[in-house]
């Protein structure tokens, strides 16, 4: 393949990674899909400075993949909890992929830390590629890229 065709300029990897490629934004959305949604809770949980929290949640804001949503306990002022957007919720396949990788690679315990198990069945969920016609692939070798047009 004829690198000169890919246009890196508008690069998907380097675009997502302006979004969510610093540590403390992916371990937000760790805890956001854990079920985590209030500061106080993402601050305990992480132990994230509270200005690098804070400048986290506002890019994950900013940027559609959490909202805010006003809540208020009872006998206390409102205030706001942070919930995955749709767009939020389509990093999912991309934070398993993590894990899984970290598991397989930096893992030195057996099991590993965190199981991940189909609501339906309970059986193991892991990551898979597929082409458009179901098939399975088994990684990279099996993946050819091809400039658009």
């Amino acid at each position: 393949m004829d690198e000169l065709l890919l246009d890196r300029s508008r690069c998907s990897v380097a675009g997502t990674l302006s979004v969510v490629g610093e540590k403390w934004s992916l371990l937000v959305l760790r805890e956001a899909f854990l079920g985590v949604r209030r500061f106080a809770d993402f601050q305990r949980i992480l132990g994230a400075p509270r200005a690098v929290l804070t400048d986290r949640l506002a890019t994950l804001v900013t940027q559609g993949v959490l909202t805010r949503v006003p809540y208020r306990a009872e006998g206390e002022r409102q205030r706001e909890e942070y919930r995955l957007t749709p767009k939020g919720m389509d990093l999912y396949p991309a934070l398993v992929a993590l894990m899984e990788w970290g598991d397989r690679y930096l893992g030195d315990q057996a099991p590993p830390p965190l199981e991940l198990r189909h609501r339906g069945c309970d059986a193991p969920v892991h990551l898979e590629l597929h082409c458009t016609a179901g098939h399975t692939l088994a990684g990279a070798r099996e993946v050819r890229p091809v400039a658009p047009g």
